[in-house]
C-alpha cells in the first residue's frame, strides 16, 4: 500500500463475488481485501466460498458463506435480507459488487442502508438479447461502476449509457514482483515439469492457460499445433492447462481433435495449474487466443510480468496491454479465431531463437511494471471507496 486513505482507517468494506475458486475477479477482490486490511480498514467478503477462502483469511480479511452465486429469484430475496442484517451487524460503510447476480442483491441491501454501492464490470459486456442487457444493466447502477479497461469502459458507455461521472478505468493488477523469474525456484519449475511430463526434449514450450471453454480458444490452439505439423514443424510442445469446470463435452472435442491430428506428443491437457508462476517460467511462450473480445485478459500482462513474449488475439482489452510496434514488441497479435495466422505467429517466435524471445519477454516485465501492478490497482480502487466513504 502506497497512499494514506483516511476514511478507510476504521470503515467495514463488503466485496461480494460468486465464488472464490479461480479467476480473475476472484484474484482482484482478495488483493483489495489484503489492501483494505494494509489501509487499517476491515475487508469482508461474501461468496459461496471455495479454494481461495483461506488465501483471503491470511490477508486479515474475513469471509462470510452466501449463495452469492445463484440467480434463483427466491435465493436472491433472501439475500437481500442476509446482507441487510450483515450491513447492521458489522456496520459496513461501502458495499462493492464484481458479478451480476450478487450484485441484485447488494444493491437492494446497500440502498436500504444508504450506503455507498460501488461495482467492477469484470465480464464482457452484451449488446442483446435485450433481458440480458437489463440483467447485466445492474453493473452501471453503482455510485462508481469501474471498469478493467478502456474497451469495457467504451463498451459500457455505448450499451449503458451511464453517468460519465461514475465511470472509472481501473486496469487489473498483477502480482509483478511474485511472477519475475528470479522469484521462481528451480524445484517449482521441477515438480511442474514432472508432473507434466516435460523431460527436456520437448522443444520451444508454449503454454495456453485459461480454463476450458471454448471462447477461450483452445481449439484454436490445437488447430495452429495441427497446421504447423503439417508444415513438418516438429520442435514444439503445446501445453492447454486450466479447469473444465464441467465442459466434459469441450474436452472430449479437445481430445478428439489432438488425436486426430496425431498431436499426442504436442499437444497436452494438463488441467488446472495451482502454480502459475512455474507454469510460465518453464514456457518460451504464453498464447492468448481467444475467439471473443477479452474484457481485459489477465494472461496477457501476467505473461509479460514473467517476462515471456505473448501471442494473443487482435480483440477487446487484452490487445491494449501488448506492444506490437517494431523495436517494442512485447509480443504478437493474430486475428480471433484463425488458427492459420496463429500457427504462423507461433513459427515466428521459434525462428527468431531465444534470445531475441528473452529479449521480447524483458520488454514486456517492463510495460506490465509500469501500467499493471497490483499496487496501482488497489490505490485506484481505494481512491474511489475513500471519496466515497467521505461523502
Amino acid at each position: 500500500m502506497s497512499k494514506s486513505f483516511e476514511h478507510i482507517r476504521n470503515a467495514t468494506i463488503l466485496q461480494i463475488v460468486p465464488a472464490l475458486e479461480t479467476g480473475g475477479a476472484e484474484r482482484t477482490t482478495v488483493d483489495v481485501a489484503r489492501a483494505i486490511v494494509a489501509a487499517g480498514g476491515r475487508a469482508i467478503v461474501a461468496s459461496r466460498g471455495g479454494r481461495m477462502v483461506a488465501e483471503l483469511e491470511a490477508t486479515g480479511a474475513r469471509h462470510v458463506e452466501l449463495a452469492a452465486h445463484s440467480k434463483n429469484p427466491v435465493v436472491m430475496a433472501l439475500n437481500v435480507e442476509r446482507l441487510t442484517r450483515l450491513i447492521a451487524r458489522e456496520k459496513i460503510g461501502l458495499v462493492h459488487a464484481r458479478s451480476r447476480a450478487p450484485a441484485w442483491s447488494a444493491l437492494a441491501a446497500a440502498h436500504r442502508a444508504g450506503l455507498p454501492f460501488v461495482t467492477t464490470y469484470h465480464s464482457r459486456v452484451h449488446e442483446k438479447p435485450r433481458l440480458k442487457v437489463f440483467y447485466n444493466s445492474v453493473m452501471t447502477r453503482g455510485d462508481a461502476v469501474i471498469a478493467n479497461s478502456e474497451y469495457t469502459a467504451a463498451r459500457i458507455r455505448a450499451v449503458h449509457a451511464p453517468d460519465e461521472a461514475r465511470i472509472f478505468t481501473v486496469p487489473r493488477g498483477i502480482d509483478i514482483e511474485g511472477l519475475a523469474p528470479a522469484a521462481i525456484t528451480p524445484g517449482r519449475i521441477e515438480s511442474l515439469c514432472s508432473r507434466w511430463g516435460l523431460d527436456g526434449s520437448s522443444g520451444v514450450i508454449f503454454v495456453h492457460p485459461a480454463r476450458l471453454t471454448r471462447w477461450k480458444g483452445q481449439a484454436v490452439s490445437v488447430e495452429a499445433a495441427r497446421l504447423l505439423r503439417a508444415r513438418g514443424i516438429d520442435g514444439f510442445m503445446l501445453l492447454l492447462a486450466g479447469d473444465a469446470q464441467g465442459r466434459d463435452n469441450y474436452v472430449a472435442e479437445l481430445q478428439q481433435a489432438i488425436a486426430q491430428g496425431g498431436l499426442e506428443s504436442h499437444v497436452r491437457l494438463v488441467g488446472h495449474c495451482d502454480d502459475m508462476g512455474a507454469a510460465y517460467a518453464l514456457s518460451d511462450a504464453v498464447l492468448s487466443p481467444s475467439i471473443e473480445a477479452e474484457p481485459f485478459g489477465r494472461t496477457a500482462v501476467e505473461a509479460q510480468a514473467a517476462a515471456r513474449p505473448v501471442i494473443v488475439s487482435d480483440a477487446g482489452g487484452q490487445r491494449e496491454t501488448v506492444l506490437t510496434a517494431d523495436g517494442v514488441a512485447t509480443g504478437l497479435c493474430v486475428s480471433p479465431g484463425d488458427a492459420a495466422a496463429l500457427a504462423d505467429a507461433m513459427a515466428r517466435l521459434m525462428t527468431i531463437g531465444p534470445d531475441a524471445r528473452a529479449a521480447m519477454g524483458a520488454r514486456g516485465r517492463i510495460h506490465a511494471a509500469a501500467h499493471y501492478s497490483v499496487t496501482a490497482m488497489c490505490d485506484a480502487t481505494l481512491g474511489i471507496y475513500d471519496r466515497l466513504l467521505a461523502r
